[in-house]
C-alpha cells in the first residue's frame, strides 16, 4: 500500500517551525475558548429551569412576567428585558459565527494538504476541549448563581482575546516565509488533494500537484455562488447540517437530558457529559489519521455514521448507571462528534483548496463559512425540534429522531462515497495487476 506523503517525508512534525505550533495551539485556544462560552448555556439548563419557570417544578409558583432572560449583568441589577435580550442574543450569534470561518482559514493558511486529516483531525478538537473547559469552569461555580458561570467564563475569553490578538499570524507571508502554495508546488504527485474537480478519477490520477504551470494566478475570492458551485461544497453542506443538528443537540441538551431523565444533580450531569467530547476528540483525531491513509475522506466518514446509528440506539437504552452512560457517551462522541469535527475542518480545508481556486485563504474562508454556516441553521433548527419533540413524545423519540438525521448524513454524501470507494477499488486493482 502507497502510504501518503506524511510516512514518505520522515515525520509529520519535521516540516513544521515553531510558528506553525505556535499558530497551531492560538488557533486551537481561541475556538476552545468560544466554545467553553457556548457550553455555560447548556451547563446551566437546569438552574435556569428552575428559577425562570418554576411552574415545571413547582405549581404552586406564579410564573415571573418576564421569563427566561439571563446573564451576569441583568441578574446583578435584576434588569429583565425580553427585546435588551433578544438584542444581545443576535449580536452573540453573529460574533461567535465568524471564529470558526476565520481560524480554518488561518490553520489553512499555515497548513498544506500533506497529513491534513491528522492535524485538522487533532486540531478540530478545539470545540470539545472548549466543552470539557466550559462544563469544569460552570460546575466549579453553580453554587453560587448560575450568573457566575457567565462571569467567569467571559472573562477567561476576553483575557484570551487579548493574548490572541497580539499573537497571531494570520499567514506565513506576514513574516516572510513562503505560502503553503509555493511549497505545495514542488511536492511529488503524492499530494493530490482528496477533494477534486475532476470528473473522470483516472485523468485526474497521474497528477497530484495542485497546479502544473510554473505561474500561479492567484484567485484572492470568489463570489456565495462561485463556492457553492465547487463540487462537494453542497452535499458536505448538507450533510453537515444534519449532522451538526444531532451533535449540538448533545451539547446543548446532554446535561439537561441527564439531570431530567436520571436525576442526578446538575454539577454531576455537566461532568458527566464530558465523555461526549473525550470521545469527539479521539474520534476525530482517529478518523482523521484514516482518511490521510486513504486519501479519501468519504468511506471513512460512512462507516462512522453508519456506526453511529447504532450507538445512538444503544445510549438511548442506557440504564441508571453513571459508569456505563459515560462509556455509551463516549462511543456515541467517538461516532458522531468525529465526523462532525471532520467536515468542519479537515474536509472544509479540502473543500476550500481545490484546483479550481488554486488555495486562495479568501476562497477558503467562503467555502468554511458556507459548510458551517449550514450545519448552524440546522443546528439551530434542531434546538426547537429537540424540545418539541421531547415535550410531546419524549427523549426515546428524540433519539429516533436523531437517527433519521444521521441517516440523512449519509444519504446526502452517498455520491460522493460511492465516486471515492469505485476510486479505491480501482486503484487496489490497478496495484495488483501492477505487482
Amino acid at each position: 500500500m502507497a502510504w501518503p506523503s506524511i510516512f514518505q517525508r520522515g515525520t509529520l512534525l519535521s516540516q513544521f517551525s515553531h510558528h506553525h505550533v505556535v499558530v497551531f495551539l492560538l488557533t486551537f485556544f481561541s475556538y476552545s475558548l468560544l466554545h467553553a462560552s457556548r457550553k455555560t448555556f447548556s451547563n446551566v439548563k437546569v438552574s435556569i429551569s428552575k428559577q425562570w419557570t418554576p411552574s415545571a417544578f413547582n405549581t404552586s409558583i406564579e410564573l415571573p412576567v418576564e421569563v427566561f432572560v439571563f446573564g451576569t449583568l441583568t441578574e446583578w441589577l435584576h434588569f429583565y428585558n425580553k427585546g435588551l435580550y433578544c438584542s444581545l442574543w443576535i449580536v452573540n450569534g453573529l460574533l461567535q459565527s465568524t471564529g470558526w470561518p476565520c481560524v480554518v482559514a488561518v490553520m489553512g493558511s499555515w497548513f498544506g494538504k500533506a497529513g491534513r486529516g491528522v492535524v485538522f483531525g487533532l486540531w478540530s478538537a478545539c470545540a470539545s476541549v472548549g466543552n470539557i473547559l466550559g462544563a469544569c469552569l460552570a460546575s466549579s461555580v453553580l453554587q453560587y448563581g448560575y450568573e457566575y458561570a457567565f462571569l467567569v467564563t467571559a472573562a477567561v475569553q476576553f483575557a484570551g482575546g487579548i493574548i490572541i490578538f497580539f499573537g497571531l499570524l494570520v499567514s506565513p507571508e506576514e513574516i516572510g516565509l513562503p505560502g503553503i502554495e509555493a511549497e505545495e508546488n514542488f511536492e511529488e504527485d503524492s499530494h493530490r488533494p482528496l477533494i477534486s474537480g475532476a470528473e473522470n478519477e483516472d485523468e485526474a490520477e497521474p497528477n497530484y500537484s495542485i497546479q502544473e504551470d510554473k505561474t500561479i494566478t492567484q484567485v484572492k475570492a470568489i463570489s456565495f455562488y462561485q463556492a457553492c458551485c465547487l463540487p462537494g461544497v453542497i452535499a458536505y453542506s448538507l450533510a453537515y447540517a444534519c449532522l451538526k443538528l444531532v451533535n449540538y443537540s448533545f451539547f446543548f441538551w446532554l446535561p439537561f437530558y441527564l439531570s431530567n431523565n436520571f436525576g442526578w444533580k446538575e454539577a454531576e450531569a455537566d461532568r458527566l457529559s464530558i465523555w461526549y467530547d473525550v470521545g469527539g476528540i479521539i474520534g476525530g483525531t482517529l478518523q482523521g489519521f484514516i482518511s490521510d491513509v486513504l486519501q479519501k475522506r468519504a468511506p471513512v466518514l460512512a462507516l462512522s455514521l453508519l456506526l453511529a446509528i447504532g450507538s445512538l440506539v444503544g445510549y438511548s437504552r442506557s440504564p441508571n448507571d453513571k459508569s456505563i452512560n459515560a462509556l455509551l457517551m463516549a462511543v456515541t462522541g467517538f461516532f458522531i462528534g468525529g465526523p462532525s469535527n471532520m467536515i468542519s475542518s479537515a474536509i472544509s480545508a479540502d473543500l476550500g483548496r481545490q484546483e479550481l481556486i488554486q488555495g486562495s485563504s479568501e476562497a477558503l474562508a467562503t467555502v468554511t463559512g458556507i459548510v458551517d454556516g449550514t450545519g448552524s441553521i440546522g443546528a439551530a433548527v434542531g434546538q426547537y425540534l429537540v424540545s418539541l419533540i421531547q415535550d410531546s413524545l419524549g427523549w426515546m423519540w428524540v433519539f429516533y429522531f436523531f437517527i433519521l438525521m444521521t441517516s440523512c448524513t449519509i444519504l446526502f454524501i452517498s455520491p460522493l462515497i460511492v465516486r471515492e470507494m469505485c476510486y479505491l477499488m480501482q486503484r487496489r486493482q490497478t496495484r495488483i495487476l501492477s505487482g
